[in-house]
């Protein structure tokens, strides 16, 4: 009788782990099918069509500090066009920018960037205007191009918008056709010991691409300044070039920790702090907030600054909701995995273009305020 239990017990096993087998294979068969399917890009709000365009920029003032030579730039340009323009559209990820996908395993459950569809066209005219610039910084790791969703927006109401991907820091940017990788130098793991030093880079690195801009597309509005855009630490080099450049018409911070001078001096022009829910950086911290060493930070920037700022949380929100990763497809495990909050990601995505677009036309053009409450320090 033990035998008989034995293999019954053996056979149900067996019959267990085919059953787990083959839910596995048809689940990841489901993916695969899902992950070729097309997705698209938030729609743009604004009265225009959009442009893209990419360039690169070499600042014969600077030395790069984590490489030989002077400090070369991958900049991509969104900028309006015409609501009658037609054309080929652009590559979400072109070329040897496709490899910003997750690696394997984890990329099995991420869409490929082929099946992303980018409303923007490619190198098109810009339209008939003057238009303000705005330089956009990206997260410690990630690339300007994971942050189309925000720029298309922005030109679409308007704006030359420069996306600077930061060489070195960046896990990936390219410069010449070839691959550049990042460095530990330019990536550190402790920002509290290095982060205000990279701050100043990236600052400098942001003001610079401002400049440029205005030399490629001279229809820019050099009159109201230049407005400094960034998510993560992008958010604290956005603070920092805004607090350097005196022509600095505004500043936005995307759930970035400040560091650099700022956090001691503050910024003159208004700005925008946008949260998570797991943030500080707006003063308040929510519950799930990473530390109170932040929450001191910000605390520290509002009082020195002397502009209005605005403070805002996103319920629901995690830090790579304020990325393009709100519109790719992710599978269950690696949606679970990824810092993205319960909120749907990609009203997510349009949560924080209304705010950013709608405080920018309040800073520069004198439109209404952002629905947002003034920051208390």
């Amino acid at each position: 009788m033990v035998w008989r239990r034995a293999r019954r017990l053996r056979t149900g096993t067996v019959i267990l782990v085919l059953l787990v087998l083959l839910a596995g294979s048809g689940y990841v068969g489901w993916v695969a099918v899902q992950r070729s399917e097309p997705v698209a890009l938030p729609d743009p709000t604004g009265n225009h069509q959009v442009g893209r365009r990419t360039f690169e920029w070499t600042d014969a003032a600077r030395k790069d500090p984590f490489g030989d030579g002077q400090r070369k730039l991958s900049v991509w340009l969104w900028y309006p066009v015409a609501k009658e323009t037609t054309g080929r559209k652009v590559q979400y990820a072109p070329g040897l920018w496709t490899d910003l996908q997750l690696k394997p395993p984890a990329s099995v459950f991420q869409g490929s960037f082929d099946t992303v569809r980018d409303p923007a066209f490619d190198r098109v005219a810009v339209a008939p205007g003057r238009f303000p610039v705005v330089v956009l910084m990206p997260g410690l790791g990630l690339s300007a191009p994971m942050y189309a969703s925000l720029a298309e927006d922005l030109a679409s109401h308007g704006y030359l918008v420069a996306g600077v991907t930061p060489t070195y820091s960046a896990d990936l940017t390219v410069l010449g056709g070839q691959k550049v990788e990042s460095k530990e130098a330019a990536k550190p793991d402790d920002l509290e010991q290095q982060g205000d030093h990279l701050a100043g880079i990236w600052a400098a690195d942001a003001r610079f691409a401002g400049s440029m801009v205005a030399k490629q597309l001279p229809n820019s509005v050099l009159g109201v300044g230049t407005s400094y855009v960034g998510h993560s630490f992008g958010g604290a080099a956005a603070l920092e070039a805004c607090r350097t450049d005196t022509r600095c018409a505004a500043a936005v911070d995307l759930d970035g920790v400040p560091y650099g001078e700022v956090v001691r001096k503050g910024v003159q022009a208004p700005i925008l702090l946008l949260g998570a829910d797991d943030s500080c950086i707006t003063g308040v911290c929510g519950p799930d907030a990473r530390g109170d060493d932040d929450r001191d930070r910000t605390l520290s920037l509002l009082e020195a600054s002397k502009g209005t700022s605005w403070c805002a949380t996103i319920p629901g929100t995690s830090h790579y909701n304020f990325t393009d990763y709100g519109a790719y497809y992710l599978a269950a495990p690696l949606r679970q995995y990824l810092p993205l909050g319960s909120a749907g990601p990609r009203h997510a995505l349009r949560v924080q273009n209304g705010y950013v677009s709608t405080f920018l036309a309040h800073a520069i053009h004198r439109a209404p305020a952002p629905g947002a409450p003034a920051c208390s320090s």
